[in-house]
Formats: C-alpha cells, structure tokens, sequence
C-alpha cells in the first residue's frame, strides 16, 4: 500500500489539530518535538483508500520567512524534508489575511490543497464563497470543510489522492501590480533565451524568488553564470519596483503585493450577506463606488467631466500657444529673403510643429486625469466592478487596465497586456487597444469638434466619440472571441489597494515624463515629419503654372479680390501637382465613397506615421486662402468652409478606428508575436474603419 506523506501547514488557530482528528475519525494523536528544539509536533497515521497516508501538523505561523521560532521550524521543514503533499488550512472567516501564506507556499512548488476549514461558521456569518473560482486563481485545488461538522471531509480526502497520483502541474492565475509583471517578464524572457533550468521551476518561478530575495534560492545561485549575467539587470528591476512602492525595503514591497492579491481573492470569490459592525473609511467609499446600480454612471460622470476639462480649460492656452508660433514665424519670416528657405520654416517647420504643440494643454490635462485615477486606487475598483460587462464581451476583467492606459499612449497598453496571463485574452486586448482613442488623436478630435460643433458643445462630442470607441471596441472584441479566440474565459484577480491621496510626487513624474515625450515627439520624429510633408506639398515646382498665373495676376493689379482669387488657385494647382498631391490623387478613389477630398486621404495616411502628423498635415494642405479674410487665419475656419459636416464626422469616425502609429504598430508585432499579427491588425482596422466611415457619412448626409 502506498504512503502518502501529508504536511498540514497554516496561520495559528485555523483548526488544523481538529481537522485532523476529522480525517482519522481518531483522537489518539502522536505528540512530540521536532529534533533539536522544543517546539511541538504533531503526528498521525491512518489508512484511506488505498493508500497510507502519515500526516505532520507543523505549528501554526504566519509567515515561513519569519524570525519565531516556530516560522523557523515550518520553514526547514517545508524546504529541507521529504512529503508528498501540503495542505493550507485555512480560516474561512478570515480568508484574506490566511491567503498570505498561502501566497508563500505556492512558492515551494509543491503538490497543495487548500482547505476552507470552518465553513459552517462562514455559513452563519452570511459568507458566500466561490471555490471554483479561488481554484482557478491559485491553481491548486480547493476544498470548503468544517472540521467541527465533518463537511467535506471526504472530498478533502479524496483530493489529496488526486493530487499524489497526479503528474500534472496547474498554473496559477496570479498576478502581481504592474511593475513587478514587468520586470519578472523581462527576467523570463532572458531566462528563456539562454535555456536556463534549475530542478522543475518554471523561470516565472525563479524571476519571482529573485525579485523578492528569496534566501535559499539565492544561496543556490550564488556566483552562478546566470546570478553574474543578471545582477545589472536584477538592480534596475529593483530600483523601478521601489519607485512604484515608495519603499526600498524588498519586505515590505513582498508583504504589499500579497496583501494586495489576498485582498482581491477575497473581493473577487467571497459575497458577505451578513456583514456586521463598523465599516473603514474604504468600505464606505466602495458601498458607493462599486455599487451595482450607480458604479458604472459614476465612472462615466468622472470621464465626462475629465474631457470637458481637457477642452475647456485647454482652450485658453491653446489659443495662446497658437498665436505666440503664429507672431514667431511671422517674425522669424521677416529676417528671411529666400523664398523656399523662408516658406520650409515657417509653413514647414513652425507652422508644423505649432500646429502639435498647441494641443499640449489639452494632453497634460488628459494625463494629469488618469493619473489622478490611478494614484487614488479608483482604476482598480472600475476593472473590478467592470469584471462581469467586460466577459459578456469575451473580455478579461484585467484588460481594463491596458484599455484605459491606451486613453493616454497605445504603446504603454500594449506593454500592459503582458500581465495578462491567457494568450487569447492578450491577443483580443490588443486587437481591441487601437479603438481606445489614445492621446495623439486628442488633437485631432478638439480640432474637428471646435470646428463643426463650437467651443460650448465640443466638451460632449469629445467624450461621446471616447466612449463610442470603446463601445466599439467590446463589440468588436466580442466578434473576435466567437469567431477567432475561442474558448473559456480566464478568472480575474488582481490588485486591489486602498484608496489614499494623490501621491503627488508620482502624478509629477507621470504628467511630466509624458508632456516632456509629447514635446520631444514634436521636436524630433514630428519636425522630420513636417518638414518632410512642407518638401512634398512645395515640390515640383511648377515654372509653366507660376509664369501663367504671374501674367493674370498683373493684368488684374488693382482689383485687390480678383488677385486674391488668383494667387489662391495658383496655390491650390500648385499643390494638386505636387508630390503630396499626387499621391492624395492616386489614393481619392479608395477614399472617395467616404466623402473625402484627396487632401483628408493624405493627412490620414501620413497619420500611420503618428496621428499628430494629421493636425500639422491638414495645416499645410488648408493653409490658403487668408488673403481674402484676414480673420480667416485659422485652421479651424478653415475647414468649416472646406469640409462638409458628412465628410468631416466620416473622418473622425475613421481616425477614431484606424492602425496606431508607427511606433504603436512595431510594439503590437512584437507583443502579439510576429508581424503576421500586425499584417492582420491592418485588414481588421481598415475594413471596419472604411465600413463604420460609409455608413457615418451616409447617414450625416440625410440629417444635414
């Protein structure tokens, strides 16, 4: 008969003796000492099945890395002995603060199997658990029992013969914040590149014991090839860590993160029905929050009024940048004799990058809100209470996260997708990513919204076209899990702090770092842009067409309209045939359907580069006709008078859903997998772009 040899580990006073005595149907326990230290152990025999299962009930500890003497017994035991299977006991009504150390456990690689020990009192206090799903979660299987009841004590029984006869290993679903998810990838994927093995861990198994100093494994590496080629890149992880934690103290990051996961274990598998006594100060704030009814209109009230300030109160800098880069050239024209040379700086260069720059405010304002959500612990909470919409659309509760971080810059969201543990969940988010309008397509918006909606209402059409692209992208996502991505839906977790103040260090570091890149964007890949979009839209030049035009413009010296008339058709000619023109030319068929000119077609195709580039594009292109209107200076007035209200929503509704830019695109090949993915992130993003701007137009046009 075979023996099974069962270690019984958990917090003190979870019942392990009594669940003990409810396996054996025995009370003649085996008392001792463990060898060398006066620490008691407890110890019994029984037959089962067919097996011979000889159970050690360590003392209870709290944490196997502690300092007591006991936490020392438990930890050389589990580390240093020979035993088939651990069971966790633990407390069913106190399930949070037990998970800590199941949280250690996992860590031993180990065959396990948790036991809820005192369901019959959870039952009394009105606690709901879900054990499938805590299974799913932790990977180990989980059984409710009452050692006092006798309930689920044979199933327990019978899972520990499971466990023993299986040789398949469940992968856990837990996750850590951010951060760490980040670092711990980049520490598989060097692992995996070099083929480093050590016994049966997997390399997230090590990158974890790394990350958070686990001794002994440490002591096994120590002056390893492996330990020398990662210590640069183990300090960078560390430092990056602390950064997000506040704290250099590796303890107290560890003891964060897994107060943080127990904490949204518990939120995510137990339902209180009889709760009772004093509620925290976050408790309170969830009852209103995550309520079921008023949760979801709440979170949409905080974006509605992040965008009318991100207009609003972006409008007046706006308007200030826009005419300080205005009076700029004009001064900066004024020193300048040579014509080309003086139209590549001011219509190409400064025109261009102003016309990036102005919409810097309205960028800020945008990052300084996320932030601010973030910061408080409140984007946790939305993903939470989301959890349950979003998997009616075959989306993970977690995707939440990568989709709202992709409000800001698509290529952070598509990074973010890494702590998603399914591949098709992964793969579906970021399909999905490029609907969620990030913070380069702000300007866009602002600018056609001021322009055919007016400053009062442009607040609202801003936010409805964020929320309709999201919208846009559950169905869509929807659409990939039942045609593409099939399969079962993975259980969410993840971290879920309490909520605290603005930390307004890091709310800093974030707008900052963000508006610093948007500027050094404007002043680098974009200034190329423009420059390079000036030289298309100048050249070649047109001798034969100038001379003819100069002749017209002579003969009507005098009447100052006729002139003006003239000198706006020979620009307008002169950039038909122009480089720009021509392939605006080549490709206004394909965009033609959708009611766009051939100067929109090549403002949105020079927006695969970066969708700033759209802004400084359609300056260049609409940049005419200001000698008739003085007042007619701007780009706004300008496209009202050039763009009609069906052509103008069809383009929105097509930057809102068209491929990222560039650098969004190689970062979606490589997370994806290959550019293959990317190849098809195209067609998808195209086709549904074309199709949505069609009928857009279609029915703009049977309103106006």
């Amino acid at each position: 008969m075979d023996k099974i040899k069962v270690v019984l580990a958990g917090q003190p006073n979870v019942g392990k003796s009594m669940l003990i005595n409810a396996m054996s149907g025995s009370n003649s326990l085996k008392v001792g000492n463990f060898s060398g230290v006066t620490v008691e152990k407890t110890e019994l025999s029984f037959h089962h099945d067919s097996h011979t299962l000889e159970m050690v009930d360590l003392p209870g500890t709290y944490s196997i890395q502690g300092f007591s003497q006991e936490e020392k017994v438990a930890h050389t035991y589990l580390l240093n002995e020979e035993y088939d299977v651990i069971i966790n006991v633990l407390d069913s009504t106190h399930m949070q603060r037990n998970l800590l150390l199941t949280l250690e456990l996992l860590k031993l690689n180990k065959k396990m199997v948790l036991a809820l020990n005192m369901a019959d009192e959870a039952h009394k206090e009105g606690l709901k658990i879900d054990v499938k799903q805590i299974e799913a979660i932790i990977g180990v299987p989980v059984v409710l029992v009452s050692a006092n009841s006798k309930e689920g004590i044979e199933e327990l029984l019978h899972q520990v013969h499971e466990v023993f006869d299986s040789q398949e290993r469940r992968s856990s679903n837990i996750v850590y914040s951010d951060p760490v998810e980040e670092e711990i990838l980049e520490l598989c994927h060097y692992m995996d590149t070099k083929g480093f093995k050590l016994r049966d861990l997997s390399s997230r198994e090590i990158a974890i014991r790394i990350l958070f100093e686990d001794n002994d494994l440490l002591k096994e590496l120590d002056d390893s090839p492996l330990m020398l080629a990662l210590t640069p890149q183990i300090t960078k992880a560390k430092e990056h860590i602390a950064t997000h934690h506040d704290t250099e103290d590796i303890e107290e990051i560890k003891a964060n993160e897994y107060i943080a996961i127990a904490r949204g274990i518990r939120m995510e598998t137990v339902v209180c029905k009889g709760l009772k006594g004093k509620k925290n100060s976050t408790k309170k704030i969830d009852d209103i929050l995550l309520n079921k009814y008023v949760g979801i209109p709440i979170f949409l009230f905080f974006m509605w009024g992040l965008f009318q300030l991100t207009f609003t109160i972006g409008k007046m800098p706006m308007d200030l940048i826009d005419d300080s880069f205005k009076a700029l050239g004009e001064l900066v024209g004024s020193f300048i004799t040579h014509e080309a040379t003086r139209s590549l700086i001011v219509d190409g260069i400064i025109a261009g990058v102003g016309a990036v720059v102005m919409f810097l405010p309205n960028i800020i304002i945008l990052y300084l809100g996320i932030a601010l959500l973030e910061t408080t612990g409140y984007m946790s909470r939305v993903a939470f209470m989301l959890d349950g919409f979003f998997h009616k659309f075959g989306l993970h509760g977690k995707s939440f996260i990568p989709l709202v971080t992709g409000f800001g810059c698509t290529v952070p969201a598509y990074m973010a997708t890494r702590t998603l543990k399914s591949e098709k969940d992964r793969l579906i988010t970021l399909f999905i990513l490029g609907f969620m309008s990030c913070g380069a397509r702000l300007p866009i918006y602002v600018l056609f919204a001021g322009a055919f909606f007016g400053a009062d209402e442009a607040g609202n059409v801003i936010f409805i076209i964020y929320i309709a692209g999201a919208l846009l992208g559950l169905v869509m996502a929807k659409v990939l899990r039942v045609v593409v991505f099939k399969g079962e839906d993975e259980p969410f977790v993840m971290e879920m702090p309490k909520y605290r103040l603005p930390s307004l260090k890091l709310i800093w570091h974030t707008v900052y770092n963000n508006a610093i890149g948007y500027l050094k964007k404007a002043g680098t890949f974009i200034l190329a842009a423009s420059m390079l979009i000036w030289f298309a839209s100048t050249y070649p030049k047109q001798s034969l067409l100038e001379q003819e035009y100069k002749v017209k413009i002579e003969q009507a010296l005098g009447d100052e309209i006729q002139v003006a008339t003239l000198e706006n058709e020979l620009k307008l000619k002169t950039l038909e045939a122009s480089y720009l023109g021509q392939i605006g030319k080549a490709s206004e068929p394909f965009f033609a359907p959708l009611g766009f000119d051939w100067k929109m077609a090549v403002a949105l195709e020079t927006g695969l580069a970066a969708k700033e580039v759209v802004v400084s594009t359609l300056g260049v292109l609409y940049a005419i006709g200001d000698e008739v209107d003085a007042k007619s200076n701007s780009l706004i007035k300008e496209l009202k008078a050039n763009v009609s209200f069906p052509s103008a929503m069809a383009f929105i509704v097509f930057v809102m859903i068209y491929l990222p830019c560039l650098a969004a695109s190689m970062v979606f090949a490589k997370e994806a997998g290959g550019y293959k993915y990317l190849v098809y992130l195209f067609f998808f993003t195209t086709v549904t772009a074309w199709v949505l701007s069609f009928i857009t137009y279609r029915v703009a046009g049977l309103m106006v």
